[in-house]
């Protein structure tokens, strides 16, 4: 069985869904034994797909049914020129839950995708039976770092870039960022173990960015993070929800600082946190055996 043919079998049956005219790219497998466990749903981070999960899908399928959606401009899915939030794809997975699944779910993010997944947990409680997060991205931290009195310079310089400058550069641009050699690159500042950053990896995030439309659609993308309404704020979140919940924090993350997960842990005394020593952004790639093992231990003491 060759490389391709051999992934796309580790992750399970993929399927095209049209929500509000969009093309979304979903895969499911179905457990393997007659399961009354709950079922699934697996989100990314930005700029990866369902195939970032590639070493996890087949190993939670054994207990539970599980799913992977592509976010909307990520993956498979389509690269709409849309104005992008964190509640545009709360609703994604929202409506794909109440289409496809229809009781309560276990939800697993990473990155942006753990951002969605508690934005989703607090906005549909009915959907959510327990919530696990890995090196939750925050959209906020930056503003947090920034003294109040140069925030408004930081923001205009931001809509400068966003609305003038990037237009300009945006297709030399994108051309550049897309080349396997910057991919790799981009990826060595994500793992520790270069080890992981293997052909196949790179693979995964090189096939997105050729999709037609990307390049507007990375345009929308960044437009749309400048925007106030763009994320909510994880530290408002978390007290507010009551499920089970479980973050796992690779200390190496050169991307958000670990100091973000300690800071989480205070929000909600229901937040059970897991750090991971010598592992970076990634942690459900980069040392796979080690996060599927918590979660699913995880998940037996505290929903089961």
């Amino acid at each position: 069985m060759n490389a391709i043919a051999n992934l796309q079998q580790r992750l399970g049956n993929q399927r095209d869904w049209i929500w509000r005219g969009w093309r979304i790219r979903y895969t499911y497998i179905r457990a393997a034994e007659t399961s009354q466990k709950p079922p699934i749903i697996f989100l990314h981070g930005f700029g990866a797909a369902i195939g970032h999960w590639r070493h996890n899908l087949e190993v939670f399928s054994t207990s539970h049914t599980v799913y992977a959606l592509d976010i909307l401009c990520f993956g498979a899915s389509e690269k709409a020129t849309a104005n992008y939030s964190v509640d545009l794809w709360v609703s994604q997975v929202y409506d794909f839950w109440k289409t496809f699944i229809g009781q309560p779910v276990i939800l697993v993010g990473h990155s942006i995708g753990s951002l969605v997944s508690l934005a989703a947990a607090a906005t549909h409680p009915e959907m959510v039976q327990g919530l696990v997060m890995m090196n939750v991205a925050d959209p906020l931290l930056e503003k947090e770092q920034t003294p109040a009195f140069l925030y408004p310079v930081v923001g205009f310089v931001k809509n400068i870039v966003a609305f003038i400058v990037l237009p300009l550069l945006m297709k030399p641009l994108f051309y550049f960022i897309r080349k396997p050699g910057f991919i790799r690159y981009g990826l060595k500042q994500a793992y520790v173990n270069p080890k992981a950053i293997a052909d196949e990896l790179v693979e995964i995030f090189i096939r997105p960015p050729q999709d037609r439309g990307s390049p507007g659609a990375l345009l929308a993308l960044v437009r749309s993070s400048v925007s106030p309404n763009y994320s909510p704020n994880i530290k408002e979140l978390l007290p507010t929800l009551s499920i089970p919940m479980l973050l796992i924090w690779g200390k190496q993350d050169r991307f958000f600082p670990v100091k973000s997960a300690q800071d989480f842990a205070k929000c909600n005394d229901k937040l059970q946190v897991i750090y991971l020593e010598g592992v970076g952004h990634c942690p459900h790639d980069e040392c796979p055996e080690r996060v599927n093992k918590e979660i699913l231990g995880w998940i037996d003491k505290y929903l089961d």
